[in-house]
């Protein structure tokens, strides 16, 4: 039965209390339980009738998950994890035990910050001073004005500036690293040299952010960096049925990519 499915937050370890006011998707906002299995509990919800990915349910899933982080593990599920009833989960979650457990280790005392690195648009006159072949480019169009030059042109500096961008990335990334105990590169995102998430332990995540702070100011003629989080550790959650890595072994080495 419909009435019978159940919507799925995370994974934490039993005996968990949850906050006396948690409340999760839906209008008006469902209250969150524990559903207990063996050594670990469920945080779960009713489902509501008119699940979307609004943005009031995706931001109500993530602050539930930010609260019960504050000061235990939680492992993660993404937006929108539905199972048709609580003896679905518990059988699931009881059957990945021992998997669970070590991911929740793992992310004890860490959280998730991720990296967006984009070129500079407005230092095209550094990019300039620096490529050669820019310079030549503009020159003949400046001289021979035409349709396919300024594409020529366009597409050269676009390239250029993505160049200069990641190379910057390359710079700061061992630094970013150090600090953090895993790193991985998400999915590419259209205008970005490097979408890219760490796990950085919550005692040097202050830190953390103020390398990437000192990093942009410095170099702001070749790269924009925005810095989100704290966020769950989603990035850090094993998919696939991978087994989890332990803390301080990287998942990923990282890369970056541009054009």
């Amino acid at each position: 039965m419909a009435a019978s499915r159940v919507y799925v937050y995370g994974i934490v370890h039993a005996g968990r209390a949850l906050p006396p006011d948690a409340r999760g998707v839906g209008r008006p906002p469902a209250p969150v339980r524990l559903l207990p299995a063996g050594a670990l509990a469920a945080v779960v919800s009713d489902v509501p009738d008119d699940l979307r990915a609004r943005r009031r349910d995706l931001m109500a899933h993530q602050d539930l998950l930010m609260r019960l982080g504050t000061d235990a593990p939680v492992l993660p599920m993404r937006f929108g994890m539905v199972a048709e009833d609580a003896r679905t989960v518990e059988e699931a979650v009881a059957a990945a035990t021992a998997g669970h457990l070590a991911v929740l280790e793992r992310l004890r005392g860490r959280t998730e910050l991720n990296l967006k690195a984009t070129p500079a648009q407005s230092e095209i006159e550094a990019l300039v001073r620096a490529d050669a072949g820019v310079r030549r480019l503009m020159t003949q169009v400046r001289r021979t004005p035409s349709y396919e030059g300024n594409v020529r042109l366009g597409q050269a500096v676009a390239e250029g500036l993505a160049r200069r961008a990641a190379e910057a990335v390359e710079e700061v990334l061992p630094a970013l690293t150090a600090l953090a105990d895993d790193f991985v590169r998400g999915p590419d995102v259209p205008g970005c040299v490097l979408n890219g998430s760490f796990l950085v332990p919550k005692a040097v995540s202050e830190r953390f952010r103020a390398e990437v702070e000192r990093f942009a100011a410095a170099h702001a003629e070749r790269v924009e960096l925005r810095l989100t989080g704290p966020l769950p550790c989603y990035s850090f959650v094993p998919q696939d049925g991978a087994e989890p890595a332990p803390p301080g072994r990287p998942s990923a080495q990282y890369a970056v990519t541009g054009s």
